[in-house]
């Protein structure tokens, strides 16, 4: 059985190499250069500012997070422009095929494929 991922984990991808802010449910932020973001969201950061819940900060050299700690990851503003994001937002093939016929009808002359 094939599976596929879902735009936000493509997207997440497309962040390696980049600073993120990792904010985990126990209201403790990481902020770093993502090394690796598994399917599962598990990742990796390099350099480190780290901001405890009582507001200190530290630096840490190199950290793993789980996934079922994360609350939310903040991604830089550049990856809207990566090539996954012009999907539009959404899950699935439903969402990939509305954008393509919606792109397919903004083109003059091209008839829109639909799939029976």
């Amino acid at each position: 059985m094939s599976r596929s991922l879902g735009i936000p984990v493509k997207l997440l991808h497309e962040g390696s190499g980049q600073v993120v802010t990792v904010e985990l449910k126990s209201g403790e932020l990481y902020r770093g250069s993502m090394i690796e973001c598994e399917d599962n969201w598990n990742c990796q950061l390099d350099n480190i500012t780290f901001t405890a819940k009582d507001g200190k900060v530290s630096q840490h050299e190199h950290v793993f997070i789980r996934s079922n700690k994360v609350r939310f990851m903040v991604i830089p503003d550049m990856l809207k422009n990566a090539p996954i994001s012009s999907l539009g937002v959404g899950r699935g093939r439903a969402v990939a095929m509305r954008a393509k016929l919606l792109a397919e009808a903004q083109q003059p002359g091209v008839e829109p494929s639909v799939r029976r």
